[in-house]
């Protein structure tokens, strides 16, 4: 106890930091709760069991916990190190899923690859690895190397590669979580805006020359803009979530009570699973849901602040691209589910159905522990001297 006192570091303090670890655990166990409920028909119906699509969420829960726990037990120092390894990882799954006869083509995009029972989400793992990357090259510049249009420029052309090959899958949704994440991290690390601007530029019409010349893309624009005109075609998902809404009222209809699980909405256990989560427990849950994501999020913002005054700018860097990667999906999928953006293929991180979602959040979740261990650890030693 003397020696911790020594070093000053608290006595009673909890050993992971609070927020994070509250707030992550919740959304686990909210997750768990709610899949369980809107998956129950779907099983029962097409599996035989009503409990099966809820047993295979629980293995990725224990598999998805023990390897955030396993990112924990590692130093940041392992990651910084494997950086560059990673991403070449990942960047090989995202040229292997494009194969044919290795990827596997779901509703029209080729994303996952088979392995054995299980399959590989290469683009679920490429937001972890592109990440760790960006992060240890701002962690090598000098601070006045930050403001020069070359430090900008070779993580751009590394992001522009990644998309490149993301759209040819397509996955439109991780391609846009991936850059706004990318681009917050190099701008929280300092890098003028100004350089950001022909960036910015390039992907507007980038975007429209895709929504332009795909005409499932246009069309799912078109129908955006007012669901309510194609209520039994291209609305009819948007419509059905916005229904979902507005049974909730303000406290729901009680859990497992939903209607709209009972076949109305599609993919109600994984990309809408926010719907069923406000039709089943109101405005009051829905809040209390963006309240634990916004709590993670700025928790990992102050992080990284902390880590970088102490001098541990792969720390800090790592902590930015953490948050913002869960908050930015999250904000996402909410807008899709609200009907604010377009529908996008994204899961609702820490709480849909989905085994690589699940892994690579908890992975985030671990390192963002980590982090904060290490940081706290940092200030306690130079107290100390």
């Amino acid at each position: 106890m003397r020696s911790r006192a020594r070093a000053g570091m608290p006595k009673d303090r909890f050993p992971l930091d609070p927020i994070i670890f509250s707030s992550a655990l919740v959304l686990l166990l909210t997750g768990l709760v709610m899949v369980a409920s809107a998956s129950v028909e779907m099983s029962a119906r097409y599996y035989g069991s009503s409990f099966y699509l809820l047993l295979k969420h629980l293995i990725y829960l224990f598999i998805s916990i023990g390897i955030g726990l396993l990112a924990l037990g590692l130093p940041i120092k392992f990651w910084e190190k494997m950086r560059l390894p990673l991403l070449l990882v990942g960047m090989l799954l995202l040229v292997l899923v494009l194969v044919p006869g290795v990827g596997r083509e779901v509703n029209g995009s080729q994303r996952w690859i088979p392995f054995g029972p299980l399959t590989i989400q290469g683009s679920e793992f490429l937001k972890l690895f592109i990440v760790l990357y960006v992060a240890g090259y701002l962690a090598r510049l000098k601070r006045n190397e930050t403001s020069r249009l070359v430090s900008f420029l070779k993580p751009s052309v590394i992001l522009v590669t990644v998309i490149c090959l993301l759209m040819a899958q397509p996955d439109f949704g991780t391609s846009l979580v991936i850059m706004a994440s990318v681009m917050g991290i190099i701008f929280l690390a300092g890098v003028p805006i100004k350089y950001f601007v022909p960036l910015l530029i390039i992907s507007i019409v980038s975007g429209v020359l895709l929504v332009v010349f795909e005409p499932y893309r246009f069309e799912r624009l078109i129908v955006f803009t007012n669901p309510w005109e194609h209520p039994y075609e291209g609305g009819y998902q948007l419509t059905q979530a916005l229904i979902a809404f507005g049974r909730g009222d303000l406290f729901g209809l009680g859990l497992g009570n939903s209607i709209q699980k009972l076949f109305f909405l599609p993919e109600a256990h994984t990309d809408f699973l926010f719907s069923i989560i406000a039709e089943e427990l109101g405005l009051v849950g829905a809040s209390l849901v963006i309240a634990l994501f916004s709590f993670l999020v700025i928790r990992s913002l102050w992080l990284g602040g902390r880590a970088l005054s102490v001098g541990l700018n792969f720390h800090a860097y790592v902590a930015y691209g953490a948050g913002l990667m869960l908050g930015i999906q999250a904000f996402v999928n909410l807008g899709v589910n609200l009907g604010v953006l377009p529908t996008k293929g994204l899961t609702l991180p820490l709480m849909s159905y989905g085994g690589n979602s699940l892994i690579v959040s908890c992975l985030l979740i671990g390192i963002l522990l980590r982090v904060e261990f290490e940081c706290r650890n940092q200030i306690g030693r130079a107290r100390g001297k």
